[in-house]
């Protein structure tokens, strides 16, 4: 068996060279990150484990074929792959839902809120606007964590299945997320009341 503590590097040169196994450290060492970051951008699970798929299957091809020749950035080549992926199945499908975090469009609640006077919608944007920014300040692990609950919909269950954690782990994190995130709240005298 590979061991672990080898960089991508060396296992990308042993799987040029014939070693299978190699492939499968590097895929284990990165899908998490992959999967959540084709999953936030499209917001379908269906959808991503095909996009995921897709985005190995290249990798692999390109290997093989002798492309990869980025020596050292082998999760940033992995991720443009699987982010070009995304930007081709939108545009297959002609809608291209890539809202960033900082437009002044709200990216997750899309829905028209007619019965709301304007005064009331601004508020509640820039309340939306104030959560991201406080998810954004979380560390990587315990934002995951809270973007697949709150925003996804996720069981415990689910995220820790898709980030290869235990349940109380993901738990965990979304507590301390919490606590961060309230932390950060009175440091910064915010007020997260919807009008």
């Amino acid at each position: 068996m590979l061991s672990k503590s080898l960089d991508d590097v060396a296992l990308v040169r042993l799987y040029t060279n014939g070693d299978e196994g190699a492939f499968e450290v590097l895929l284990q060492r990165h899908k998490r990150k992959v999967w959540s970051h084709i999953f936030l951008m499209v917001r379908d699970r269906v959808v991503t484990e095909d996009l995921f798929q897709e985005a190995f299957i290249k990798v692999v091809h390109h290997l093989k074929a002798g492309k990869y020749n980025e020596e050292g950035k082998f999760l940033p080549w992995v991720m443009r792959i699987a982010h070009n992926l995304v930007i081709d199945h939108f545009r297959r499908n002609k809608k291209m839902p890539l809202v960033r975090s900082n437009d002044d469009h709200d990216v997750f609640a899309t829905h028209a809120q007619p019965d709301k006077n304007v005064e009331e919608r601004l508020v509640n944007m820039q309340i939306d606007a104030d959560v991201r920014t406080l998810i954004d300040r979380l560390p990587a692990e315990q934002k995951e964590v809270v973007v697949m609950r709150t925003y996804l919909g996720m069981s415990f269950k689910e995220i820790a299945e898709h980030t290869d954690v235990s349940i109380n782990t993901a738990l965990g994190r979304m507590r301390y997320a919490l606590i961060n995130m309230r932390k950060l709240i009175k440091q910064h005298d915010m007020e997260l009341q919807r009008a």
